[in-house]
Order: C-alpha cells, then sequence, then structure tokens
C-alpha cells in the first residue's frame, strides 16, 4: 500500500486514524474540508508558484508526475524540475517541490514552505519532512546529496511588484537532518508497516493519550466509549494528568477522585459538571465590571491574513483589519452602534478616524480575547503613527470579557471552552450565530477577500457586504447581551 508524506505526518499524529483512512477509507470521518484549510492549501501553491521563479530552465511536471514519467524526464536536459514524483519498491511515495540536477549526477532537494521560519515543533517539523523526501527519493535510485528549505521572509514588505528573491529564503538544512534521518527512517518503516496490517484494535486510538486538541478526526470512532463530560473537557488539562487518569480507568469527569491535583479552575469546572449547576463567583464579576468606566466600547475586528502579502506595506502573514463593530453603551443604558467595512485591499486610516470620531478618547473598551484587537492595534500603530495616542489608549483601556469565563464563571454547558460561541447559547439563547449567512471569521475573511479581488465575483454585492456587517455586528452585540446577564446576576 503506497505510503505519501502527508499519510506520514498523520502516522506521526496518530497511527490508527491513517489505518482507518487507507484501509476503511469508506467509514473514515473525513468531514468537510474547511475554509481555512483550504486557504491554507492556496496559500501553499502559491507560494510555490513563485518559488519557481527563482530557477530558471526548469520543467515543470505538475501535469504529467508519474514516477514513470519523471524518471524519463530526469534524463533530459533540464537543470531544475517542478513537481517530480517518486515510488519506492517498498511504496513510499513523494512528490517534490523543485528537484536541482547537479553536475556530479546527484540531486538537490528543495521543499518549500508557506510558514515565516523552519518549524522544528511537535505539530510541524520541517525537517522530518526533509528527511521523508530525501529517504523516498534514495529508495526510488536517486541519490540525494543536499535539502533545502524555502520559506518566507518575515522581514519582506511589500511594495508594489513582489520579486520572489526578496519574498523568500533558501536554507541549507542538509546537515541539520543527520542527527533525525535515522529515527525518521524507522519511523517510515512502521508507518508503512501498520497501514498494511489486516487488523488493528478499533476500540482506541493513540490520540486517547493526548489533550482536546491533538485529538485526531476519528477520535470519536475508536473511542466510543468515550461520551460527553469527559476528562478532556477539563480545560488545560495536562497531558500527564489525563495519562494518570486513564491508568486507573478513570475517563468520566465525575470519575475524577477527589483529592486528584487540579488547579482551583478546574475544580470549579469539576464541581460544575457533578451538580449539574454552574459556579459562579458574583461578588469576583461585580467587582471586575466595576471597575470598567462608562462608556463602555464593545469592539470586535474582522482581518484578512495571507502568506502572500497582496497589500503595500505588508509582510507575509500581517493581518489587514478590513473590518470593525462598536457597540457603545453609555452610563444610563443608551446604546448607538458604529461599524465600518472597507471595500478596498488597500492599507488606509479611514477606519481609525471614523472610530475616533464615534468613541472619543473615553471610556473602557470591552473584547472578547482582547489579545487579538490589542495585537492589531498595536499594527495599526506602525502602519498610522498619527493615530498613537488613540490605539495606545484603546489597549491600555481594555477588559478582556472573556476573562470572566476563564476565572468566574464556570458552566458544564460549556464543555470546558471560553469562547464566545460557546458562553452565548447558554447565557443568551435567543441570539445566534447560526441563523447568520456568515459563521465564522474565516468565512468572513474568505468572503471579503473575494469581493475586493476575485474579478469573477458574481456574488451580490450589497447582500454580501450586509452579511459581513451582519457577523461582525453579531459579535459586539453578543458581548453587550453577555454583560447585562452578568451584571444582573442575583
Amino acid at each position: 500500500m503506497k505510503l505519501t508524506k502527508t499519510d506520514f505526518l498523520q502516522y506521526l499524529k496518530c497511527p490508527e486514524s491513517l489505518w482507518l483512512l487507507k484501509n476503511k477509507p469508506e467509514i473514515f470521518p473525513k468531514g468537510e474540508f474547511s475554509l481555512f484549510l483550504k486557504k491554507l492549501v492556496k496559500e501553499g501553491y502559491e507560494v510555490e508558484e513563485y518559488a519557481k521563479k527563482l530557477f530558471s530552465n526548469g520543467l515543470d511536471l505538475n501535469d504529467n508526475n508519474s514516477p514513470t514519467y519523471t524518471k524519463e524526464k530526469l534524463n533530459e536536459n533540464y537543470t531544475f524540475y517542478f513537481q517530480p514524483s517518486f515510488l519506492s519498491s517498498e511504496g513510499i511515495f513523494a512528490r517534490i517541490d523543485v528537484l536541482q540536477k547537479l553536475d556530479n549526477g546527484s540531486f538537490h532537494i528543495y521543499e518549500v514552505k508557506s510558514s515565516t521560519s523552519i518549524k522544528q515543533d511537535k505539530k510541524h517539523n520541517h525537517l522530518k519532512d526533509a528527511c521523508y523526501q530525501k529517504y523516498a527519493c534514495e529508495e526510488a535510485g536517486i541519490n540525494i546529496s543536499k535539502v533545502s528549505i524555502i520559506y518566507l521572509n518575515k522581514d519582506f514588505v511589500k511594495q508594489g511588484e513582489v520579486n520572489p528573491n526578496d519574498l523568500l529564503i533558501i536554507e541549507d538544512v542538509t546537515e541539520m537532518l543527520v542527527p533525525l534521518y535515522n529515527t525518521v527512517v524507522d519511523e517510515i518503516h512502521l508507518a508503512s508497516s501498520f497501514i498494511n496490517r489486516k487488523f488493528i484494535n478499533e476500540n482506541e486510538c493513540s490520540c486517547k493519550y493526548n489533550t482536546r486538541s491533538n485529538h485526531c478526526d476519528s477520535f470519536q470512532y475508536f473511542n466510543k466509549n468515550i461520551k460527553e463530560y469527559s476528562i478532556y473537557e477539563i480545560c488545560r488539562l495536562s497531558k500527564k494528568k489525563i495519562n494518570q487518569l486513564l491508568d486507573n480507568n478513570q475517563l468520566a469527569i465525575i470519575d475524577i477522585p477527589s483529592d486528584f491535583e487540579l488547579n482551583d479552575n478546574q475544580k470549579k469546572q469539576v464541581i460544575s459538571v457533578r451538580n449539574k449547576q454552574a459556579i459562579i463567583d458574583k461578588l469576583a464579576i461585580n467587582n471586575k465590571l466595576n471597575e470598567l468606566t462608562f462608556p463602555l466600547h464593545f469592539i470586535d475586528y474582522e482581518t484578512y491574513p495571507s502568506a502572500i502579502p497582496k497589500i503595500d506595506r505588508l509582510s507575509p502573514h500581517k493581518q489587514h483589519t478590513f473590518q470593525v463593530s462598536i457597540h457603545s453603551l453609555s452610563e444610563e443604558g443608551v446604546l448607538t452602534h458604529f461599524e465600518y467595512l472597507a471595500d478596498t485591499m488597500e492599507v488606509s486610516d479611514n477606519m481609525i478616524c471614523q472610530m475616533k470620531k464615534f468613541t472619543s478618547i473615553e471610556g473602557t473598551f470591552v473584547s472578547w480575547h482582547a489579545s487579538f484587537e490589542i495585537g492589531r492595534n498595536k499594527e495599526l500603530i506602525d502602519l498610522f503613527p498619527i493615530h498613537t495616542n488613540y490605539l495606545n489608549y484603546i489597549n491600555q483601556n481594555m477588559f478582556d470579557l472573556e476573562y470572566i469565563f476563564i476565572n468566574n464563571y464556570f458552566d458544564y454547558r460549556f464543555h470546558g471552552f471560553s469562547s464566545i460561541k460557546k458562553v452565548l447559547p447558554i447565557l443568551c439563547p435567543k441570539l445566534s450565530y447560526l441563523d447568520l449567512e456568515v459563521q465564522d471569521g474565516t468565512m468572513a475573511l474568505d468572503t471579503w477577500g473575494r469581493m475586493v479581488s476575485d474579478p469573477n465575483f458574481n456574488e451580490d454585492l450589497l447582500e454580501t457586504k450586509n452579511n459581513l456587517l451582519e457577523y461582525c455586528k453579531m459579535d459586539t452585540e453578543a458581548m453587550v447581551e453577555i454583560y447585562h446577564v452578568l451584571k444582573n446576576i442575583n
């Protein structure tokens, strides 16, 4: 059975999930290919296209990239090959971004990444990727003497047409692969052997021993005995503690022993589940809210990031703030609303000017997960120093409403989350994101990006703008309603 690099990376995360995909694809819970993943794939292709421009005398094999065709073309008079593919007798398959034929008969692999650095963390290890590619080629009879990774220059700033020589960095990682290579080869063999097993234990997968954020797509298939309100819902519960509980077959929150070491917030979450009742520190909440100075400006930004900057003055992956919604609440209870939506993909301080006119430099700004808005304001200061005083005031007078639901308000129905989309249905069931055409931030940025830059955009322009405005408006309206609920707690 063929093993690809994507397969190998999935194996490293969860072997059982890969086995299910390869052996029982009809029942593998693929789910919907999210807009976020589509965006990542599209950006990867865009970076590859710029990488190709770094090399002359190249042959693009993308449309005819079978291993047999690749081997035929390697004998022709080209220096660089784009998307050549190789398959070993063991079934190890690789498609290389850029392959260079060297004068000594060996080859140089270039792996293209859409990141601004060479990642070596548990989730993304670019060096392991490169080891896989090198091994697959050599097993197919291609001698690889050099390996490089091409990635985005974080210091690049777009000014007019993008020059790939300024946009991209090529780093030789040949020596960096040496300490990893044998381990990766062993892992490749294990992966190839594992997917060719006729049977495996389908009653659990390796993700069972990981935190919730590291569970595979098929977690529910393999772990049917793990029900709602499991230990994985305990906020920030470490992998070590999860494994301690699993060793004692304590899968449900209600099974956690009373003397098990948890922090105070985790203990409150457990109590809420056991009693099926919210635990609310009313005094702490009142004290926090009473510290806020009116008027209260509930603020939410929508942003457009891109691997290759589409807008002058921006760098790779920098956020472009294209939309804002602000609901301002006076001490007398009067609520007013301001919204702004850019209709062109360009850097402008028009939004900031209108914000300042609406809010003035007074009161408290309230957001959800405030580090995001604070980060955007810092970026806007770099772009528009003239607005430093106003944007610094916002940051210095910012209150994070999510703080309440991390520290003072615990409800078993949140299932360990503190996001506004988890809190709102419980506290304010009459308000719902489900009624909106735009459902989340990724959909918002995708819709806006297509609306302002896609020449083939054929959706109703007025309706699209309204959908975007309604989504951002819902974020700040939801915060206002949640604030009112918190203020009225008896």
